[in-house]
């Protein structure tokens, strides 16, 4: 092809400067090329990427209008036009999606084969020779050197051979080498152009492919309907418009009707409150993390009244109104009266002659009759006392009105760290516990219950003073520390760090968290009434937390565990030291007992010893005595042995 310079390869064997400046710009070119053939290769692979990312779009956009008839849409209803149109639609397109996907493989085959070929082989192809060139080249530059470092005056013949057979290898590695290399890069001039013709002519028909077959399925019969589509489009658009209009003179209308709704606390008198709702729909506000405000007072009551009665499932009944009215006059009799009230309730019963059917005490949340069965089978005598008052407020230690209660529970007032640290030389009695586990608690009620060895009697409990709270529209609740230990659980004031209640841990024998709110939970003290200890009463104690009701009980449990461990070991322990007092006791009778005996072999070794001379004396007149006494006897033996030979 003329016009094309190329590199003289018989020129390789001399390797002269010339041809290695020559090269070089050969070198500079191939460089040149393949930067440029890389930015072609990444522009055509975004031709391609695009062409594929269309084709497989509007696939599923025929594939989505297809399924428009198996959609269930609220407001939708069954609108057969508009599936049929989405039918036509999907057809269409679905056409379009095969034209696209016939593109794209023309695409791939037609312009990315030819330029990915010329990119991974013909440039690499280059590179590598590139490489064993310039290897080749070191290698002869090398022997070139050790051929010229050999010595003229010593020669050796041996190394002069090798040397030269290095030499001649080398410069013959590098000839067929740069021949080939040479050779390459003058083809290269060839196949740059194939690479840059080739691809385009391949995306230009296939692009003029892609037009004949739009051209083909774009017929007059698609033209109609798609100006027939455009007509309803149109249409809807005006009705839309009219709609829109109607809207907004609606709007305006009411805007002016409703000015006087807009106070936001309207007079009871003209708007009273209704108490017997089941169900109210609006918006209370968010006060810090338990507390809602309601806008106005008469919103404030019937929200309260009807989350009452929704708790109590009164809605499910035939007439929730009236229900809601005799379960709310029920619930307000349920409540500890006052004294005033008590008093005129006393006067109206019966004389003590008359027989009267004694009735059971139900449930604030049930219902009278028939509504609510179940709840009304249920006696709740044998968990809570009849006509129990119920404490909403923790009485404080100093109070002067209840100094007995401070007594029972061991309180003294005293500040408290909650970490086990003395501040001063005396040593808490809560120090030496393993478990020290601090929680954030409101205290809700109190009340004394009859029983307390079912977790009913907290669930009960819990209901009775929430619906009394709520009854009554108590909402403050006094928050505490609630300190556990293996000793004892304590109230401790946040701020004064004054221990309000103290409950000794062996007391508590029951505890239980919310079935469904796990920020409420409560346990049971069983105490002492009285001076009496065999009078005992038992009180559930309900409190809220920040959502630690489950962990609470499970560290009372824990704490109650080791506690029981620590009972257990103490006893191990003392009964160990009381067999190690009687294994002591007995070894020291045993020392005594061996004692007496070996006095009492002693004894026996003197008095045998002491009756043998007695028994020699009798027969031949001899006494064993001690040394002392033998010499002094000696003359009076020998005395009595001559007046008897005499």
């Amino acid at each position: 092809m003329p016009g094309i310079d190329k590199l003289p390869i018989e020129e390789t064997l001399e390797d002269s400067p010339q041809t290695r400046s020559l090269l070089g710009v050969f070198e500079e070119d191939a460089t040149a090329i393949s930067n440029y053939m890389n930015q072609l290769y990444q522009a055509m692979h975004r031709i391609y990427d695009a062409q594929n990312e269309l084709s497989a779009a509007t696939h599923l956009t025929s594939k989505l209008l297809k399924e428009y008839e198996k959609q269930r849409f609220p407001l939708g209803g069954d609108d057969e036009v508009m599936s049929s149109t989405l039918q036509q639609f999907s057809k269409v397109i679905d056409e379009l999606s095969s034209c696209h996907a016939v593109l794209s493989t023309q695409l791939a085959d037609a312009m990315m084969f030819p330029i990915t070929q010329f990119k991974e082989r013909d440039l690499k192809e280059i590179l590598t020779l590139k490489e064993v060139f310039q290897i080749a080249s070191n290698d002869h530059d090398a022997a070139i050197n050790r051929y010229s470092r050999l010595s003229k005056k010593r020669e050796n013949d041996k190394v002069k051979y090798e040397v030269t057979e290095d030499v001649y290898t080398s410069r013959k590695k590098q000839h067929q080498t740069m021949m080939h290399y040479f050779c390459a890069l003058n083809t290269l001039q060839y196949k740059k152009k194939i690479a840059l013709l080739e691809p385009l002519l391949g995306y230009m028909q296939a692009q003029i492919s892609f037009f004949k077959m739009g051209s083909e399925n774009l017929n007059e019969q698609l033209e109609e309907f798609l100006a027939n589509i455009g007509t309803s489009v149109q249409n809807v658009r005006r009705e839309m418009d009219s709609d829109i209009e109607t809207m907004q003179q609606t709007i305006e209308d009411l805007e002016v009707a409703s000015d006087p709704l807009y106070v936001p606390d309207p007079d009871p008198a003209k708007f009273p409150v209704n108490r017997n709702l089941t169900r109210k729909a609006g918006y209370l506000n968010a006060r810090k993390s338990s507390i809602l405000q309601a806008e106005s007072k008469k919103d404030h009551e019937e929200w309260i009244c009807t989350i009452n009665n929704i708790s109590k499932q009164i809605y499910l009944s035939e007439n929730p109104e009236e229900t809601a009215a005799r379960v709310n006059q029920s619930a307000l009799e349920a409540v500890t009266p006052s004294p005033s009230f008590q008093q005129r309730h006393e006067s109206l019963r019966p004389a003590a002659g008359q027989s009267r059917p004694p009735t059971a005490r139900t449930s604030s949340s049930g219902s009278l009759g028939s509504e609510s069965t179940n709840l009304a089978a249920l006696s709740l005598d044998s968990l809570v006392a009849p006509d129990t008052p119920i404490q909403f407020d923790i009485i404080s230690p100093v109070c002067e009105d209840q100094p007995g209660q401070a007594k029972a529970f061991g309180q003294g007032g005293r500040r408290t760290n909650p970490f086990g640290e003395s501040g001063g030389s005396t040593k808490s009695e809560t120090e030496d516990s393993i478990l020290h586990q601090l929680f954030i608690v409101r205290f809700l009620g109190s009340m004394e219950v009859k029983s307390d060895d079912h977790p009913d009697v907290v669930y009960e409990t819990m209901r009775q003073i929430l619906a009394a709270r709520a009854i009554h529209n108590i909402f403050r609740m006094t928050e505490s520390h609630l300190l556990v230990t293996c000793d004892c659980l304590k109230l401790i004031d946040p701020q004064t760090q004054v221990t309000r209640l103290t409950f000794p841990l062996p007391c508590v024998v029951l505890y239980a968290t919310h079935q469904e709110n796990k920020r409420l939970f409560g346990f049971v003290l069983r105490t002492s009434s009285g001076r009496s200890e065999s009078n005992l009463s038992s009180v559930c104690y309900i409190f809220e937390s920040n959502n630690e009701g489950e962990k609470i009980c499970d560290s009372v449990g824990l704490a109650k565990q080791i506690a029981l461990h620590a009972e257990l070991d103490r006893r191990a322990s003392e009964k160990q030291k009381e067999i190690e007092r009687v294994k002591e006791k007995q070894q020291k009778e045993l020392n005594k007992q061996k004692q007496i005996e070996k006095d009492l072999e002693e004894q026996s070794r003197l008095i045998a010893a002491s009756s043998r001379p007695n028994q020699a004396s009798s027969e031949g007149q001899f006494v064993v005595l001690s040394s002392s006494q033998s010499e002094e006897s000696d003359l009076g033996e020998g005395g009595k042995k001559r007046e008897s030979e005499a």
